[in-house]
């Protein structure tokens, strides 16, 4: 980490400053967002396959969401079948763990379920019913599009180009798929990338903030109270 070397946090030695060199460490060293969804939503899918009632349940039915709020979270964890939450969960592997790693847990998990919320929320006034994380995910793809843009992928695993070359054909083709019904939440997907798109750059405008006004970006050594200070709002702002 750039900002450690900088900041001199590896050769101090005060026990205050250890302190917060190790809850800085901590930080890394704890349960990743997207290892922590990916059990959760592989364990409510197998309960799905076992019990249709627990799907009818939990899942975004949009005449009850002002009577039994909680499905606006809950509907995130439920699959249609398998090829959907095959391809959501390969998603959410493989660019949420690059997005993890850029903003932080914290402010994953703040991305992913605020998403998917308010994109299912906007979805219950086009739709009787829906359920799947596609919305969260692809705040995600929308994050990744402003914060790694030149980040090169393989779409549809053929055609190799640059993040947000893929963005905008995913975008594109939700919005054909609003004029071409095909049972896939398109309103939603597009709300969710939006989302993701607006939270990265506010992110990039918090550690702005957080680099240009931190009065100990150019010392060498830091006293502990520093130390605890750099920790708190680098877990909060720094990590883009």
């Amino acid at each position: 980490m750039g900002a450690k070397s900088k900041l001199g946090i590896g050769s101090m030695s005060s026990p205050g400053v250890n302190s917060g060199r190790r809850r800085l460490q901590g930080f890394y060293a704890q349960r990743s967002a997207v290892s922590t969804l990916l059990i959760i939503n592989t364990i409510a899918f197998i309960i799905q396959m076992f019990s249709n009632k627990f799907t009818e349940i939990f899942m975004l039915t949009s005449a009850d969401v002002f009577t039994r709020p909680y499905i606006l979270v809950t509907h995130m964890f439920l699959h249609a079948n398998f090829t959907h939450i095959l391809f959501n969960m390969y998603a959410l592997w493989m660019f949420g763990m690059i997005l993890e790693q850029k903003i932080g847990t914290k402010q994953f998990y703040i991305l992913y379920f605020s998403a998917g919320i308010i994109a299912g929320f906007v979805a219950s006034f086009f739709y009787p019913a829906a359920l799947g994380a596609s919305a969260a995910i692809m705040a995600v793809i929308g994050a990744l599009v402003v914060i790694m843009p030149n980040l090169k992928l393989l779409f549809f695993f053929i055609i190799p180009m640059p993040f947000w070359v893929a963005g905008i054909f995913w975008a594109a083709l939700d919005v054909f798929g609003i004029f071409v019904p095909s049972g896939i939440g398109n309103i939603a997907h597009l709300v969710g990338m939006a989302i993701g798109i607006l939270f990265s750059f506010y992110l990039i405008q918090k550690r702005k903030k957080f680099t240009s006004s931190a009065s100990y970006s150019t010392k060498v050594n830091l006293t502990a109270d520093e130390a605890q200070d750099f920790y708190e709002k680098y877990n909060k702002y720094g990590r883009v």
